[in-house]
């Protein structure tokens, strides 16, 4: 879908500037942004690349370990049937952290070992859990503390306080979160979605629509 989009959006501009007279400019500036977006990731490598060895300090030395329990309340809470010491928790934890650090990109294949670890224990493997809909909407609409990629763009980029964007993130992005999983935890009970629940047995399935 997203092809489709940036598809569009390229298609309208040209189709714009050669109405308007203007197609060199967009040529232009096709070239001068492709130019920039270079530069801009290769500052964002250092960045990624500190962050990334950090965590993988951090999973060796069993650091991840700790932080695990120390949340652990909170697991239990967002995820009550993933058992206490599965995989899944501490893959999760890893992606969380680096959502809280604003490395979207380091999150991604975090959350896929996350998905992995949760599909491990889906009873209907074409059906998400209600732990992958709760951990894809925290996952996507995390907290952020240190938006650290986007602190790298703005400071490439030549801002004059790249840091002032962080309380503002933080307050941001904590909004987002409790709305996304008070939504997906809302969203576990009507009866019809819960009569899908893979986590639910023959005999569990109808105890829930009773409950219901």
């Amino acid at each position: 879908m997203l092809n489709y989009i940036w598809l569009a959006l390229m298609v309208i501009a040209i189709i714009v500037g050669a109405i308007n007279g203007r197609i060199e400019e967009v040529t232009k500036a096709a070239v001068e942004n492709a130019s920039t977006a270079v530069d801009i990731s290769l500052g964002l490598i250092g960045i990624m690349a500190l962050w990334l060895g950090v965590m993988k300090i951090a999973e060796k030395g069993g650091i991840i370990q700790i932080l695990s329990r120390a949340i652990r309340p909170i697991a239990r809470f967002l995820f009550p049937r993933i058992p206490k010491d599965h995989p899944a928790i501490g893959a999760m934890l890893m992606n969380i952290i680096a959502n809280w650090l604003g490395l979207g990109n380091a999150a991604t294949p975090l959350g896929l070992k996350a998905m992995e670890e949760l599909q491990t224990l889906n009873k209907s493997k074409d059906t998400a859990t209600n732990a992958m809909v709760v951990f894809l909407a925290l996952n996507t609409a995390s907290i952020t503390i240190i938006p650290m990629t986007v602190i790298a763009v703005r400071a490439k980029l030549g801002s004059a306080n790249p840091f002032e964007i962080i309380s503002t993130a933080v307050f941001a992005s904590t909004c987002a979160t409790i709305a996304a999983v008070t939504a997906a935890k809302l969203m576990q009970k009507p009866r019809v979605i819960r009569r899908s629940d893979p986590d639910l047995t023959d005999r569990g399935r109808k105890k829930g629509e009773e409950d219901a």
